[in-house]
């Protein structure tokens, strides 16, 4: 079944915008919390190895990449059985919570090896809870709207919901961390963040469309979602070009993610800093979103990606400096890829329903939920293996782990190896990505002739 567009409204009502939007709350706050403070809760609070945690983290997220195809078939199975992707999105927000709770609660005293198993398999079902939502919710943008400012104008208010809630998430975490002792402290945060996170998904369950059920569509096998998945990345080179572009991005700040915690304590010397960082990165996010909005319905959504992403990259390669000369200045950095970031994400994000309507209108049977599990494998994967770069950049240049309460001095070639991991090496990856961006061909006018079409 192909998404359904063609009833859709020629303007989006804002409820249905603001709804839909603050599911990022939950999806942020997901992504972001376990990115900034998993790694060093491994390293510096249970004293796991740095290579150890990669592995537990990586380990995880591949578990999470054959997981996302196959929800994303069972979504699309379930929306044609009952009429909506609803089920599944409540099934996830409901379970996340319970294991990310569970994820940070490692009793004191416990040695590193069954610390980094007991973390290990309850992110690897926090996660897992996390794709039953994540999944049908990156497809609902297509069933939503078949108009391509419209869709721009959903995805930047997701984008900038994000933004604030990576400004949550990123600043509150480590605060509500600092709580007590380590131990108490990852708990609490844990606690508050699980609620916050089931609250914004459950919002948005509310905005999936209801429509016809078909009890006698055919049930989904663990392998139709693969199946379906690769065929629709072998006939589209628009869906190709755009998830190799995000992905790529996805290592990219995914590296930044984990490293915002090393930069502030072992680059910048202060525990503070990482609060002023992920302000002066949001901040600019959370303000531009409107003007990227803008400039894409100017130029195209592709160009408006490219400014971003070569914005971004010139933002973060200056960063190097702070081998040398760390300081205040990083800010100031920090905030012009904070502006970067918000097209980065919102743009992607509005392009891939048009890809996800152009191939059901070349492909006729296409489903939405199939793209949504490959774009989530996609994301996943760039996002692991950019904590996974950093655990290697550690292991490399000779980081220290450690237990809390326990002081250590690092080399110099570890802090300088979380500097340049902070900047040169995610400023390569955003670059590398438009070679991948430049293939993408679908313009406005393919979506405004299928639109033309659908009414």
């Amino acid at each position: 079944m192909a998404p359904t567009t063609a009833s859709s409204p020629a303007v989006l009502p804002t409820g249905v915008i603001a709804r839909y939007a603050i599911g990022s709350l939950g999806t942020g706050g997901f992504s972001t919390l376990p990115g900034l403070v998993l790694v060093f809760y491994l390293t510096d609070t249970l004293g796991v190895a740095a290579w150890a945690a990669g592995i537990v983290i990586t380990g995880a997220k591949i578990w999470d990449v054959l997981a996302a195809p196959v929800i994303g078939g069972i979504s699309d199975t379930s929306r044609h059985r009952t009429g909506s992707r609803r089920r599944l999105m409540t099934a996830g927000a409901l379970a996340l919570p319970v294991f990310f709770l569970v994820t940070f609660a490692v009793p004191a005293g416990v040695a590193p090896a069954p610390a980094a198993v007991w973390v290990g398999l309850a992110f690897l079902l926090a996660s897992t809870a996390f794709s039953l939502f994540q999944v049908p919710y990156i497809a609902l943008p297509a069933e939503l709207s078949a108009h391509y400012d419209q869709r721009t104008r959903l995805l930047t208010a997701r984008v900038a919901v994000l933004s604030l809630a990576i400004l949550l998430f990123g600043a509150g975490g480590p605060m509500l961390r600092d709580i007590g002792d380590a131990y108490t402290g990852y708990l609490v945060m844990a606690l508050v963040a699980g609620i916050v996170i089931a609250l914004g998904m459950l919002v948005s369950v509310t905005i999936a469309p209801r429509e016809d059920a078909s009890p006698s569509a055919p049930a989904t096998s663990w392998t139709s979602g693969y199946r379906e998945g690769l065929a629709a990345l072998r006939r589209s080179a628009p869906f190709r070009a755009l998830l190799a572009a995000f992905g790529l991005q996805a290592v990219a700040t995914g590296l930044m993610l984990a490293g915002a915690n090393y930069v502030a304590v072992h680059v910048m010397h202060s525990d503070d800093a990482l609060t002023f960082l992920f302000v002066a990165l949001i901040a600019p996010a959370i303000l531009c979103s409107p003007l990227w909005n803008s400039i894409a319905r100017r130029v195209g959504k592709e160009r408006g990606f490219a400014v971003a992403s070569v914005l971004f990259a010139v933002a973060t390669a200056s960063l190097v400096a702070a081998v040398w000369t760390p300081g205040a200045w990083m800010y100031a950095s920090v905030a012009l890829a904070g502006a970067a970031y918000a097209g980065m994400q919102a743009l992607p994000m509005a392009m891939l329903p048009d890809v996800i309507s152009h191939d059901a209108r070349t492909s006729p049977g296409a489903n939405a939920g199939v793209f949504g599990g490959i774009w989530t494998a996609g994301e996943t994967t760039g996002m692991a293996l950019g904590a996974g770069a950093l655990a290697l950049i550690l292991t490399i240049t000779g980081y220290v782990q450690t237990v809390a309460g326990v002081a250590v001095t690092q080399p110099a070639s570890a802090v300088a190896g979380i500097a340049v991991g902070f900047s040169i090496v995610p400023a390569v990856l955003t670059l590398a990505s438009l070679v991948f961006l430049a293939r993408y061909r679908l313009r406005r006018a393919d979506i405004d002739a299928l639109t033309r079409q659908d009414a």
